[in-house]
């Protein structure tokens, strides 16, 4: 550098070179990236292009591929209708040539027609100079039906003598058993995986050995050992609802003959007794559907409808009538399961000796569905209670009564008249209080029968007016009782209400033995006024009925002394023989006793015996 030049001058001007010519360098910078950006943006562009190209040209290939799977198809399945076009041209001529031969066979066969319509005739004709023939045989035909018809009559007369006699020597107190299956609470607090098993509370103890005897395997109680019961009829556990009612049905010939039925259901809580007379209680209707479809799960109050109903079809028709009524026992107090009221209800005598509660309800029925009806309705209302038994005990004694009355003539007016008049039903269910059971309804205003169920409900109190008298007239009634379960009550657990109502139950049972104890003993008094129920049974027990017990026994060992119990007090039972049962005709007179004096019975029953039941 020369000497005297400013250093610092020349360094300025270099710097101001460096710093434009790095601000030259920044702007390139700057605008090498505005278009390294322009360039990323315009690459993504042509990425995103060509993967939209790459999709298109995917569903064209798939459009395509499609296209000629479709063309495939259509081919193949033109190929099949070229095959079935073939066949079917082929079929076709074959019609063809079948039309062009049937004129020649369709004349053949219109010439054996013909031929067989001259046939007939001639035939007719024959027949026809036969006629005066055949009219002397129809004649004698007729004279001979006649003849057979009067001997029809006068032996079905005497098969209902005979039925009858065979009836009263089999006693008018006949004992049945039946031995209900195992169930799932017969286990108790075992498991029921352990059912039946050995050594277990479900044990079974009772066996049927065949169609007379029970036995039962009492090895573990001190001093008893296998015990035998004898019955008229056991029926073992799978026998069906039928069977059971096979031997019920002769009954009710007997009722349309003029003789009282009474036919009742004995055990202790959880037998099946329920289940014996109306069907499961599972379901709500108990079994019946209606009055065309049977099913075999119904019980012996809705067969023996059934059957009464059948046997009153076969009778001439206007010539019967048919009342029901529907009423439990409850802490010995009547109660009618109809009325809707909770009025007192009281046993009173009649003018024949016959026993009547006027005050209940009695609905004119005319076939089976009605009664089943009435009969369901009256069981919504019945008491029950759930126990460590049964979750469905029954708490009171249900008594369902059908009264027929059968006439065949009438007389000048001499008696009162029945007044009539139209009693509805409530149909509100009762409430339920605590653990299931149902209290009485509160009485309402009546609301209006449904036409399926309208029938007529009669008061006993007499009217002015005065009917024809019927002649040759009966009146005989059916009634079906499902007894409450006798309990232990340290078994049951039941506290109290419920403690009342076993205690009621238990007294009304055992008044039911000692009253079949005095009975068979021939005793001057028999205790019928110890108990509502034995009071109101009184016709049925005490000789103007024939009476079948049917006792439902549990088989497991864990019942051991209930159906002991039970078995015991059936046993007895068929001790007592109350003679000749007595049969009434109203005429337009007094009533025309039938029967005869009861002769004095040999057998006699312990009461020692009974008041262990």
């Amino acid at each position: 550098m020369p000497l005297g030049v400013d250093k610092s001058d020349f360094l300025e001007e270099k710097v101001k070179r460096t710093e434009q010519t790095i601000r030259q360098r920044d702007e390139r910078i700057a605008a090498l990236e505005t278009e390294n950006a322009m360039l990323y943006l315009k690459l993504a562009q042509c990425q995103g292009s060509a993967h939209h190209e790459r999709q298109k040209s995917t569903r064209l290939l798939q459009m395509i591929k499609l296209d000629h799977d479709y063309k495939e198809r259509v081919s193949q399945e033109l190929m099949d209708l070229s095959k079935q076009v073939k066949v079917l041209r082929q079929d076709l001529a074959t019609m063809k040539a079948a039309i062009r031969q049937m004129p020649p066979e369709m004349a053949l066969m219109l010439e054996g027609f013909k031929r067989q319509t001259l046939k007939v005739q001639r035939m007719f004709l024959s027949e026809n100079r036969g006629l005066d023939g055949l009219q002397k045989r129809i004649q004698e035909l007729e004279v001979s039906l006649a003849t057979a018809n009067e001997r029809h009559a006068r032996e079905k007369k005497r098969r209902q003598m005979l039925h009858n006699t065979l009836v009263e020597l089999r006693g008018n107190i006949r004992v049945h058993c039946r031995v209900r299956p195992l169930m799932p609470f017969d286990t108790g607090s075992d498991e029921t995986n352990t059912l039946g098993r050995q050594g277990t509370l479900s044990e079974q103890v009772v066996h049927v050995v065949d169609d007379e005897t029970a036995v039962v395997k009492a090895s573990s109680r001190p001093g008893q050992g296998t015990k035998a019961f004898e019955y008229e009829r056991v029926y073992a556990p799978l026998e069906c609802q039928d069977a059971v009612f096979e031997e019920v049905q002769p009954l009710l010939t007997s009722l349309l003959d003029g003789y009282n039925v009474c036919i009742m259901a004995y055990g202790q809580t959880g037998s099946g007794k329920t289940h014996t007379m109306l069907g499961p209680p599972q379901s709500k209707d108990y079994g019946y559907h209606n009055e065309e479809q049977h099913n075999p799960q119904e019980g012996v109050i809705p067969k023996a409808t059934r059957e009464l109903f059948r046997l009153l079809a076969e009778k001439p028709p206007d010539t019967h009538t048919v009342e029901v009524s529907v009423v439990e026992i409850y802490n010995n107090d009547i109660r009618d399961l109809l009325g809707g009221d909770d009025r007192k209800h009281d046993v009173l005598t009649a003018g024949d000796g016959s026993l009547d509660v006027p005050s209940l309800t009695y609905r004119t029925v005319e076939g089976v569905q009605q009664v089943m009806e009435l009969v369901q309705y009256g069981m919504k209302h019945r008491a029950e209670d759930a126990t460590l038994i049964h979750s469905h005990s029954s708490r009171s004694h249900l008594i369902v009564t059908l009264t027929v009355t059968v006439n065949s003539g009438v007389v000048t007016p001499t008696s009162p008249i029945t007044d009539y008049n139209v009693f509805a039903v409530p149909q509100s269910a009762p409430p339920k209080s605590e653990r299931g059971r149902r209290t009485l309804p509160v009485p309402s205003s009546p609301s209006p029968i449904p036409h399926h169920m309208h029938s007529k409900t009669r008061s006993r109190s007499p009217s002015p007016a005065r009917p024809p008298t019927p002649i040759n007239c009966f009146k005989t009634k059916l009634q079906l009782v499902d007894l409450a379960g006798s309990e232990c009550v340290g078994m049951s657990g039941v506290t109290g209400a419920a403690l009342r109502e076993t205690s009621y139950i238990n007294k009304s049972l055992s008044a039911l033995a000692d009253v079949l104890g005095a009975l068979a003993e021939h005793r001057a008094h028999v205790p019928y006024r110890n108990a509502r129920l034995t009071h109101m049974l009184q016709d049925s027990i005490g000789g103007d009925a024939k009476l079948l017990v049917m006792c439902c026994v549990s088989p497991a060992q864990r019942y051991l002394s209930e159906s002991l119990q039970c078995l015991g007090f059936g046993q007895r039972a068929r001790q007592v023989q109350r003679g000749p049962i007595k049969r009434k005709f109203i005429a337009a007179g007094p009533a025309i006793d039938t029967g005869r004096s009861s002769p004095r019975p040999t057998s006699a029953l312990s009461r020692k015996g009974l008041q262990t039941i």
